[in-house]
């Protein structure tokens, strides 16, 4: 590990936050909490925590000796002041007299005697730096101590590499009891430099930020160069001669790993996929002996909210056999749900306060031959689960290099999964009415696609823009913290393409919006071939492509899904010269209806939106005009035939889109959003 310390940054970090009354201590505090949080090696998602102890003014201008531990769930690699909220470090000291605390009691505690009552909650770990007297001290659960320390014998790997310089801590569960267990161990060697905690982390402490972080560079070092030595060899299994894709497979193990459904009401509570592979997993997912090291456990208890105690371990997939290796994830998940059932089920009996069951399905699944997937309730939380997956793979792959990999037991990572205090950096806030969704639109780049993306995105749906032009649809994307993929919907290489593209960004598809289209117009009688043809490409093959590939991969999920089309008023009434667009509009109003006609069986909906007259918030009133005159209407005349004189935007039909996405019980529909034009009006 490399020291990141730099005396300029340092000194910016104390002057920056001196305009803002911080002092020097928490501002190095915030320094070097970052330099830690900002190393995956070290930290991950709201893992770890750090303090400083210092003075500060209470509100009666007094000074007041306080405690500034990080807050609860705050991210170490982007933390502010405010993520170390200050605690009187007086009282904090004299609960070291009692004998025993519960955890709503040091919740409480912590809180009433926080300077700033609006300030989050102290780490669960405040007392035990409160118990200590170094001024300022870092907690990581970096990958190479635990890979020394996840062992039968880490104690004495641990003594091998650090001696005396540390204190050895047996595990406890954080809280109240670690607190006073490691303050008894200090006492008894008042001379260390840091603590293993074995099988959770490693403290360092100094009188200086710098000494601190200095500490904790040089030991996790030592871990490293330990790991380096005396390593085995790991042997390979057997894999099929040829593996399927990730796009073949992803959309399967979704739809297996859903967390419930609702046939009737035609709803599932489905799962966001977030891929990785590499050397490293690769190596690990393809190890003869995967089945022993990957099912023992976590690397450290806090993983275990986001990735439960063990993955879903599946067999490799061989190329077209995809039927075959379906049934076997089936079963493998039918098998994960009765193991875990009954592990909390063992578990829960012996515990003095029953728990609620958390849902069964697996956070992280391995795949041999193919690499490793995280699980979550949306992308981000995907992406959590996925980043600590591939953490534990370096820390069970070094650990089993020079040993064997040996975390805590069942029973504490029972009780670590069911603690209040850790389920609560959860949160629970109510999920939007598209979350765990994945919605597709194509041309995502311009006025409609654009407001219509956004609008998905407001609901909770992750959202993948398609568009030819993909730096128009980059920039949608990066608005509403979608995916911009390439695609030409007329090339049907491309469609394809794209959709394996957002399989292997989401695992898979469940509401797709097929906007692109333009107007071609041409008396019907003179227009040249070309014209109607380049209108029939893009207003209705380029649906065609986009809906089938839709549909080959919901059917693959088998958890239903919406076909959302953007048809024209020019299919049911159509304008003087505009049959190359009306035409095409037309047989795509009636492929709407073939495909609910067709695939209602498979629990997949198609709908359509009818729009016309619409007044971009994009464009400008010359554009407008523009547009108006190619259409044949002046300005003045733009609302002529809307009964409601209402203007009609691009938000306008993104809202019905949205409409339709969630209407799990209409199929084949058609809404019209065009302020009310009789002649065009569907019967």
């Amino acid at each position: 590990m490399q020291s990141q310390w730099s005396d300029k940054d340092a000194a910016d970090y104390v002057a920056r936050y001196a305009g803002q009354g911080v002092n020097e201590d928490l501002a190095l505090r915030v320094y070097t909490t970052r330099l830690l949080g900002r190393d995956p090696k070290l930290v991950l998602h709201g893992g770890g925590n750090t303090s400083v102890k210092t003075v500060v003014k209470d509100q009666l201008g007094e000074d007041v000796e306080v405690l500034c531990v990080k807050g609860s769930g705050w991210d170490m690699g982007n933390i502010e002041p405010a993520g170390l909220p200050a605690v009187r470090l007086a009282p904090i000291r004299k609960l070291r007299a009692l004998d025993a605390m519960s955890d709503e009691a040091m919740v409480n505690f912590q809180r009433i005697n926080l300077l700033d009552a609006g300030a989050p909650n102290p780490s669960v770990e405040t007392l035990l730096h409160g118990f200590l007297p170094h001024k300022y001290i870092d907690h990581v659960h970096s990958t190479a101590v635990l890979s020394l320390i996840d062992q039968p014998d880490g104690e004495a790997l641990a003594r091998e590499v650090y001696g005396d310089r540390v204190a050895y801590v047996p595990y406890v569960m954080p809280g109240f009891a670690l607190a006073k267990a490691v303050a008894d161990i200090f006492d008894a060697n008042p001379g260390v430099e840091g603590l293993i905690l074995l099988q959770h982390g490693i403290f360092t402490m100094g009188e200086t930020a710098d000494q601190a972080y200095g500490r904790m560079v040089e030991f996790v070092s030592l871990a490293e160069e330990r790991l380096a030595r005396q390593r085995k060899t790991r042997a390979a299994g057997a894999l099929p001669g040829a593996l399927a894709t990730v796009a073949e497979i992803a959309p399967i193990l979704r739809g297996c790993v859903a967390i419930a459904r609702d046939a009737n009401a035609g709803t599932v509570k489905r799962q966001i996929l977030d891929f990785r592979t590499g050397p490293a997993i690769l190596d690990y997912v393809n190890g003869a002996d995967v089945a022993r090291y990957s099912q023992i456990g976590v690397a450290t208890p806090d993983h275990t909210i986001r990735t439960k105690n063990w993955p879903l371990l599946l067999p490799a997939p061989q190329a077209g056999k995809l039927d075959a290796w379906a049934g076997d994830v089936k079963a493998a998940v039918d098998a994960y749900v009765a193991r875990y059932h009954d592990y909390f089920a063992r578990n829960n009996a012996r515990s003095v306060v029953k728990k609620t069951e958390l849902d069964p399905m697996p956070r992280v699944v391995l795949v041999p031959g193919v690499g490793l997937f995280g699980l979550g309730a949306s992308a981000k939380d995907a992406a959590i689960a996925a980043d600590i997956a591939e953490n534990t793979v370096e820390v069970i792959t070094d650990a089993e290099a020079i040993g064997t990999f040996q975390p805590i037991g069942e029973a504490d990572m029972f009780d670590m999964e069911y603690w209040s205090l850790e389920q609560a950096k959860l949160g629970k806030s109510a999920e939007k009415p598209l979350a765990r969704q994945v919605a597709v639109v194509t041309g995502g780049g311009g006025a409609i696609g654009a407001a219509t993306a956004a609008a998905f995105a407001r609901q909770g749906a992750e959202v993948a823009v398609l568009d030819r032009d993909l730096a128009a649809a980059q920039v949608v994307a990066k608005k509403i913290g979608g995916r911009a993929v390439a695609c030409d919907v007329t090339d049907p290489r491309s469609v394809r393409a794209a959709f394996d593209a957002v399989v292997a960004a989401f695992g898979g598809v469940d509401i797709v919006v097929s906007n692109a289209g333009a107007a071609w117009q041409g008396a019907i009688g003179t227009v040249d071939d070309e014209t109607l043809r380049k209108s029939f490409e893009l207003n209705f093959w380029a649906h065609q492509a986009v809906a089938q590939n839709a549909t080959r991969i919901m059917q693959a999920q088998g958890t239903y899904g919406c076909l959302l089309f953007n048809v024209s008023k020019q299919a049911v009434n159509p304008g003087k010269e505009f049959g190359p667009y009306g035409l095409p509009k037309a047989a795509t109003l009636f492929l709407v209806k073939q495909y609910a006609l067709d695939h209602g069986k498979d629990g997949i909906r198609a709908n359509a939106v009818n729009a016309d007259r619409i007044r971009s918030g994009l464009l400008t009133d010359d554009m407008v005009a523009a547009r108006s005159k190619a259409r044949g209407l002046s300005e003045a005349d733009y609302l002529a035939g809307n009964l409601l004189k209402r203007e009609v935007t691009a938000a306008d039909v993104a809202d019905a889109f949205v409409y339709l996405a969630g209407a799990a019980k209409t199929t084949a529909a058609i809404v019209t959003v065009d302020g009310g034009n009789i002649e065009a009006s569907l019967r």
